[in-house]
């Protein structure tokens, strides 16, 4: 995974779909979705560690755009 899309596209494959219409909201949403698959083992650590760190660095960028 290397972009926000990629993370969407790999969450659809679970059936989750996240749409909020506020950008920083669908990020926190999609972090916590995929807190929970790590959580049940559905997920593999590796995946998990690098959707978080896009999702992370996304976050930090939108926040220092305020």
């Amino acid at each position: 995974m290397k972009t926000i899309y990629d993370i969407q596209q790999f969450l659809k494959q679970f059936g989750t779909i996240i749409y909020v219409g506020d950008r920083m909201g669908d990020l926190q949403l999609m972090e916590a979705e995929l807190k929970d698959l790590y959580q049940a083992q559905i997920i593999e650590p590796k995946e998990y560690q690098s959707a978080l760190l896009i999702l992370r660095h996304e976050i930090q960028v939108l926040k220092e755009k305020k």
